[in-house]
């Protein structure tokens, strides 16, 4: 809300000196927010002048100026404002004025908006000693086609008079913040009041100072709301009023137009302007019909199926059944609170005005205006509460104007309708204010607090009975109230103190473990990103659950669909972190960064097939659920375990100097797995597996064994090449994801310290040739086994295919340590441990020791 301070100065009276830094501290200090500070950006000497002569004089462009002599002072005053002669020859490229005109002279060394310097300059054969100003280059208006002539603003100044003065260009306004609750204070007297209550000035509330009007005829007015939104009827007050005989030609007064531009409107028409001011100025939206247009009286209804409406901007509109029209005999002719109708527009030949002012229900007007994406000033308003007593005041205040600055007369021709609800006092307890805001509040400040924001009190035995006044619907109950004296009284009364934590236990284990592997993976060079929950149906299927056999059939995975999505192409919650890791992948390196370590850390959604979810019934959010609703709703949520997942690209190690890059890629997902198993304290074990989004042998399934055995937690490897390049990723691109809920369902197990040893190690090569689709963690599993207890460390250290080795074999060599806890190991000793896990790799897949 922009508030030019000469108008804001009707109401509440400003000190002397008083500046728009001034207006916006004090209106802060009550809770409104400052915005900006607006004003006319130009300076003088900027004069009235008036054609005394010009010369029409073609040039070869084309173009006809005008050289014009300008008197810029009075009679008898030979020294203009710049100190130059009274009269200034000026070149004008306009021709929309004449001899005798009154215009706005520009003299040299004045600035207009933009900032545009005036100086005397040559051009075309003259040295032009100004400019003759139009409304734009004034800052006044978007009329550019000629100069502004004072004649059609109704003006006749004297000659040589201060221009910036006369047209209210020297004015500034303050822009403030409105919230939602607080819609009073989109009006010059909602702000006034405000300031009042800020600094103690006296205010004058405009809506006394209007005349009512006497109706002694009904227009014909019909509430027809059979389809309430929430229940509430879309309109509780329609007042008509009609003026007839407007002259809809004349101008606008300039202290209107300039007015209306600082508070951020445009000028348009005498009448709409009038509408558009007594809004600014009251609060309450008026809307003009030219009555002539309108067949028979104005009904009030929802929208039918299928009705449209081309509303003020000439757009033809599809309405909806939860749409409050404004209608006559002829069909729809506006929607209510957002936008009038085409077809009973004010134009210039309009002579008779029907004013309408009205109090429509805020949540009909705010769905309509975003169902139609309209919004505007009226709607703005309206969605955020106008106070109901104020329409009568308003449509005669449109009365009044139309009468004196348009000529009309006013016609005993009208219509009230109102089913305003009362307003039911609160209950405000004794001393509540004061628990509530933790000081000290006397009965006579909580009082006074309340009379000064309009509040009608009766005295009661446990405290007072607060009735709100009707511009104020966001004061509901007694912690309202208890803002509104915190507020008036000052905010700056209330302590500083810091709370005292309670004491507690902390994290919670989980909490503890969460922490702990985050922080462990960012401190290693990973980047914690955060990623949309919401996937495709294609992604979930592809990501959310590994097929048995790689490349085997199989249907899609059970996913929970959004009701309401924000992106139509992803309906879905997510059953895997995977997807939206590598979307922030794509958009990283489309961006320029390539060499990318990011995971991500949250909740996946595995809703159990065949399993029907969501409650049948919602509680209301200020009743607390039965224990037996609670149990019933937490059945309606899907399982939503804890998952961590991590996607590399590019180099892990980056060129330089003596060093050639890394290529980021499998191993380095398996190391953030180990990095996060040692963060929790739980062992996890990798081995071949398969997956249908990764590459066939350089994927890891990732188990954990608990004590109902071994449990699969994730899986690991590198991105199959065709499903790296539909996110527009490198080849190679390397993934984990680990269901983080189950590993730490293991963590805080007992662990037992290993003791050191002091007796010396026996190490051993061995060297197997085993079939090549034998996974090499399956032939190490072995040689564990047949080792027996003096086999202390098993390593494979690397897996050979070629020249020696046959066909479709492949040599796997492992480092094998042993150690006896009481003696020193013979050679034979460990020889015959090796040997025995050469058996059991001999008796499982075949091996054979290489030659």
């Amino acid at each position: 809300m922009r508030v030019p301070l000469s108008w804001l100065a009707e109401y509440v009276d400003l000190e002397p000196g008083t500046t728009p830094e001034d207006v916006h501290a004090a209106l802060v200090s009550v809770g409104l927010e400052e915005e900006a500070i607006h004003r006319f950006e130009l300076s003088g000497p900027i004069v009235v002048g008036q054609v005394l002569e010009y010369v029409d004089e073609p040039q070869s462009n084309g173009k006809t100026i005008r050289w014009c002599q300008v008197r810029v002072a009075p009679e008898g005053v030979d020294t203009a404002a710049d100190g130059g002669p009274a009269v200034h020859g000026i070149v004008c490229g306009a021709h929309n004025f004449i001899t005798g005109d009154k215009v706005v002279v520009t003299l040299p060394g004045s600035v207009l908006p933009g900032p545009f310097p005036i100086a005397a300059r040559t051009t075309y054969g003259h040295v032009s000693d100004g400019m003759i100003a139009s409304a734009r280059e004034l800052g006044l208006g978007e009329e550019h086609d000629g100069i502004l002539r004072l004649t059609t603003l109704g003006l006749d100044p004297e000659v040589g008079a201060d221009a910036i003065s006369l047209l209210g260009l020297d004015d500034a306004a303050v822009e403030i913040n409105v919230t939602p609750d607080r819609g009073y204070a989109f009006s010059i007297r909602g702000v006034a009041r405000e300031y009042s209550h800020a600094t103690g000035a006296d205010f004058r509330d405009p809506a006394l100072a209007v005349p009512p009007i006497t109706v002694a005829s009904e227009f014909p007015v019909t509430i027809d709301d059979q389809a309430p939104v929430r229940g509430h009827v879309g309109a509780t007050v329609f007042v008509t009023r009609v003026v007839r005989g407007v002259d809809p030609t004349r101008p606008t007064p300039a202290w209107m137009i300039a007015r209306l531009k600082l508070a951020g409107i445009r000028s348009i028409s005498l009448v709409v302007d009038i509408t558009n001011y007594v809004m600014l100025e009251l609060g309450q939206p008026v809307h003009g019909y030219d009555l002539d247009k309108l067949s028979g009286g104005i009904t009030v209804r929802r929208a039918g199926a299928g009705e449209k409406l081309t509303t003020l901007d000439d757009v033809t509109r599809t309405l909806s059944a939860e749409d409050l029209l404004i209608t006559d005999d002829s069909g729809p002719i506006g929607l209510a609170g957002v936008m009038g109708g085409a077809t009973t527009e004010i134009g210039d030949g309009t002579t008779n005005v029907l004013v309408e002012a009205a109090n429509f229900d805020p949540v009909s007007i705010a769905r309509t205006a975003r169902r139609h994406k309209l919004p505007s000033e009226a709607s703005k308003r309206f969605e955020r509460g106008v106070d109901p007593s104020v329409a009568v005041v308003a449509a005669a205040r449109v009365v009044q104007l139309l009468v004196e600055l348009a000529g009309g007369v006013a016609d005993d021709l009208g219509s009230l309708h109102d089913a305003t609800p009362e307003v039911q006092p609160i209950d405000l307890p004794l001393g509540f204010i004061s628990g509530l805001i933790g000081l000290e509040y006397t009965r006579d400040e909580v009082r006074e607090s309340l009379a000064e924001i309009g509040a009608s009190l009766t005295e009661t035995p446990t405290g007072l009975a607060v009735t709100p006044p009707s511009w104020r619907p966001d004061l509901t109950d007694k912690w309202t109230l208890a803002e509104e004296v915190a507020r008036i009284v000052g905010y700056d009364r209330i302590p500083s103190v810091l709370p005292v934590a309670p004491p507690g236990r902390g994290l919670t284990r989980t909490q503890t473990l969460r922490r702990t592997v985050a922080n462990t993976l960012a401190s290693s060079g990973h980047t914690e990103v955060l990623a949309y929950p919401f996937v495709s149906e294609k992604a979930n299927d592809l990501f959310g659950a590994a097929s048995v056999v790689a490349g085997a059939a199989r249907a899609g995975v059970p996913q929970v669909r959004v009701a309401n999505p924000l992106d139509g192409e992803a309906p879905f919650l997510r059953t895997s972190i995977l997807p939206g890791l590598l979307q922030i992948a794509h958009r990283n390196r489309s961006r320029g960064l390539t060499d990318l370590a990011v995971f991500e850390m949250g909740t996946v959604f595995r809703p159990v097939a065949g399993v029907e979810y969501g409650a049948a019934v919602v509680p209301p959010g200020a009743v607390r659920p039965s224990a037996e609703l609670e149990a019933e709703l937490n059945a309606g949520i899907p399982p939503q375990p804890l998952s961590v997942g991590v996607v590399f690209t590019g180099n892990a190690v980056r060129h330089q100097p003596g060093q050639p890059p890394i290529a980021a890629g499998w191993t380095d997902a398996i190391a953030a797995v180990r990095q996060v198993a040692l963060a929790t304290g739980v062992s996890i074990e990798v081995r071949q597996g398969a997956h249908q989004a990764m590459h066939p042998g350089r994927t890891a399934e990732l188990f954990v064994t608990t004590d109902a055995g071994e449990q699969v937690v994730g899986y690991a490897g590198e991105l199959l090449p065709t499903v790296a390049h539909e996110f527009d990723l490198p080849s190679v691109v390397g993934v984990a994801e680990l269901d983080l809920s189950a590993v730490m369902a293991e963590a805080g197990r007992l662990i037992t310290a290993t003791p050191i040893e002091t007796m010396p190690a026996a190490t051993q090569d061995l060297s197997l040739v085993v079939d090549a689709a034998v996974p090499a963690g399956d032939v190490l599993a072995a040689v564990i086994d047949g080792g027996g207890a003096l086999l202390e460390r098993a390593d494979l250290v690397d897996d050979y295919r070629g020249t020696g080795v046959p066909a479709g074999k492949k040599s796997l060599t492992f480092a094998l340590r042993f150690r006896a806890h009481d003696r020193t190991l013979t050679a034979a000793e460990a020889s015959d441990a090796k040997l025995a896990g050469v058996a059991a790799a001999a008796e499982r897949f075949g091996a054979t020791l290489r030659e």
